[in-house]
């Protein structure tokens, strides 16, 4: 099935973020950012913290998280 099939419906996938990759644990179309909530298509998820296990839409939203946060968890 894809985005094309009648009756595709977008879901959320759960990620394992790792080092310069991430392992898919449930299959779907897209993660939420941690910080801005909007939904990034997994083909565009490039940011990510491994510490924290959560996924960013952009730079920006890294950036954010890093400077509130800090590098650990």
């Amino acid at each position: 099935m894809n985005i094309f099939d009648k009756g595709f419906a977008p879901t959320e996938a759960v990620i394992r973020y790792i080092d310069g990759d991430y392992v898919v644990l449930k299959p779907g179309s897209f993660v939420r950012c941690a910080i801005t909530q909007k939904p990034i298509p997994l083909d565009e998820l490039f940011y990510w913290s491994v510490d924290r296990q959560e996924p960013y839409a952009d730079a920006v939203a890294a950036n954010t998280a890093f400077e509130r946060f800090g590098r650990g968890a």
